[in-house]
């Protein structure tokens, strides 16, 4: 099975909002407030913010096209961290944060996320900086293993504020290759 990967367009912003009120509550802790998964969702994840992200210097959003779907996303972003955990934990500075990284349930255990992480992988590593890094929920398994399989490795830990509470991330690193003269 082919796995068509593309940069996001404008066009994308609202298919990308779509995927991701379907994706994002997957990755939040089981005891998340409903109210406030739908609020971030509204307010983080809406086509309008999606469209702004398209069309940010630094930032290149990733998608899985199934027809005329979004299967999935990635949002590398060239911007440096300001929190002083992340900060603290990097190893391999300056560092792209890997920002979004997400599959519709329905494109689960068939390639699609392992064939994202590599074009995520090779974009990151074409801005020609030394390491990518993320965060992931504490509670969140699937995508801790997952990572963790894509090469990365837990270097320290984060609050993520949803709603009214942080939630605890670990921040995960990877070294990356060295890029070619483009950039992200």
């Amino acid at each position: 099975m082919t796995i068509d990967i593309s940069t996001a367009t404008p066009d994308d912003a609202a298919a990308l909002a779509a995927c991701a009120a379907v994706a994002f509550p997957l990755a939040c802790p089981p005891d998340a407030d409903p109210d406030d998964i739908r609020r971030h969702i509204q307010t983080q994840l809406s086509a309008e913010r999606f469209a702004a992200n398209i069309a940010a210097p630094g930032h290149t959003i990733l998608c899985i096209r199934a027809g005329d779907e979004i299967a999935g996303y990635s949002m590398i972003m060239l911007d440096q961290p300001s929190d002083p955990d992340v900060l603290a934990a990097l190893t391999a500075s300056p560092a792209v944060e890997l920002s979004k990284f997400y599959v519709h349930p329905g494109h689960h255990g068939r390639g699609s996320a392992a064939a994202l992480m590599t074009a995520t992988l090779e974009r990151a590593a074409a801005s020609g900086l030394p390491g990518i890094w993320l965060g992931v929920n504490q509670e969140n398994a699937r995508a801790i293993r997952f990572y963790t399989k894509s090469g990365f490795r837990t270097v320290g830990t984060k609050r993520f504020r949803l709603g009214n509470r942080f939630e605890d991330d670990f921040i995960l690193e990877q070294t990356l290759p060295a890029g070619a003269d483009s950039v992200a």
